[in-house]
């Protein structure tokens, strides 16, 4: 699919390789895509740090070109994706 490969690429170029694309659904004015990135891969690993993964949010127009992006989350790798609470 073209919108896969023009996120795939604009993250290789501009931020990092992703590491996995979540979502992409249609919108009334383009397209959105939820897409994992690993964060500072490498200071993490010389630190012996769980490795970050970042969460990033992908704006495309109708003809799958990246429109804008932001990231809106952070989390360690080990970290569960929803954390429930408990009450004491």
């Amino acid at each position: 699919m073209k919108l896969l490969d023009n996120v795939t690429q604009f993250f290789n170029q501009n931020i990092a390789p992703p590491h996995k694309i979540i979502s992409a659904k249609k919108q009334d004015d383009g397209w959105r895509a939820l897409v994992e990135i690993i964060e500072e891969k490498e200071y993490m690993k010389k630190y012996a740090n769980d490795q970050m993964i970042g969460l990033y949010e992908v704006f495309l127009d109708n003809n799958h070109e990246v429109t804008g992006f932001s990231r809106i989350s952070l989390r360690y790798r080990s970290d569960l994706e929803e954390k429930t609470e408990v009450e004491h």
